[in-house]
Formats: structure tokens, sequence, C-alpha cells
């Protein structure tokens, strides 16, 4: 499949988009070895992702490090708007915005994404992130750029360079 209209016919119902999302999520080295993320819940514009907070995600003054509540919340926002997309688009984040209203500890931290609007150049979403007890840790609002989706034989096609690491 190498044009757009291709992939648009390819992924073109919600039950296509859904198993998009949680197959690239599966595939993300990122989010699943080095974060350590999994992925609770997965929706029409609406995505939960989790994280087992370890001492390893503690910042200096030994609470969950406000980067990973960011990463997360970025990660439960973006993917959740990714099921709402047309086919053949995608988006970047244009901006996030994280208030934090406790500090997290070790233990459950889940980030609940929900697109409140989407158009067809941007896309506006919210997520709460919670600790295991409930406790609401904080809240983001997140705004996103669609666009078309690169074509699959430009400059940015094909596999990602190999990773040193899985020498």
């Amino acid at each position: 499949m190498g044009s757009v209209d291709q992939r648009r016919r390819a992924m073109g119902t919600d039950a296509d988009r859904l198993t998009q999302v949680r197959e690239g999520f599966a595939r993300s080295k990122f989010h699943r070895t080095f974060l350590g993320a999994h992925l609770e819940r997965v929706a029409p514009g609406e995505v939960d992702v989790s994280l087992q907070v370890e001492t390893r995600h503690l910042n200096l003054a030994g609470t969950l490090h406000g980067g990973l509540i960011a990463t997360l919340a970025d990660t439960a926002t973006g993917l959740a708007l990714r099921t709402t997309l047309d086919a053949g688009t995608t988006s970047l984040t244009s901006s996030l915005s994280v208030t934090f209203l406790r500090p997290g500890h070790p233990g459950k931290v889940t980030a609940m994404g929900r697109v409140v609007k989407r158009g067809t150049r941007f896309g506006y979403a919210e997520a709460d992130v919670e600790d295991g007890e409930g406790r609401l840790l904080a809240r983001t609002a997140a705004t996103f750029t669609v666009m078309p989706e690169p074509p699959l034989d430009g400059p940015f096609a094909g596999p990602l360079p190999a990773d040193p690491g899985d020498q």
C-alpha cells in the first residue's frame, strides 16, 4: 500500500482505527519498553494509558516526575484523537498544558484522554491523570494539528533505523 488513497480504503471503519491504535501502541518501543506504559482502554474518542510507577520514575523530591505525567497525558489525548481521524490523515501535538494538582507516588497511574473537538485541521482533547486510588494528579488540555499522512513512498517511508539495543 503506497498511496494515501489505498490507506483510506484500508482503514475506513471505527473498528479499523481502534485496531490501528492498539497495534501501533503494541509496536512502540518508546511507550512499551522505555516508559513501561500500558494501553488500558480504546474507544472512539477515548483512550486510557497507564503506568506502574517505580522508583526510576521519581524526581529528586521522591514523587512522580511531571514529565512522565505530561507524557502519559500527551499519549492518551493523541491516541484518543487518532481514533477519530479520517483515513489518510494524522496529527501532531501543537500544545500541551498540564496543571499539576497533587504529587504522584509509586503505584498505578492512569491518563484518561478524551476528544472534545475534532475538525479537519485542528483537534482539542483533555486528559485527567489519576493514581490507583482515583485521586486526580493532573488535568491536561492538548491541541493538535490534523494533516494528511505523508506518502508511504516519501522520505520517511520504510522501517525505522535499527535500535542498537536490539543487537
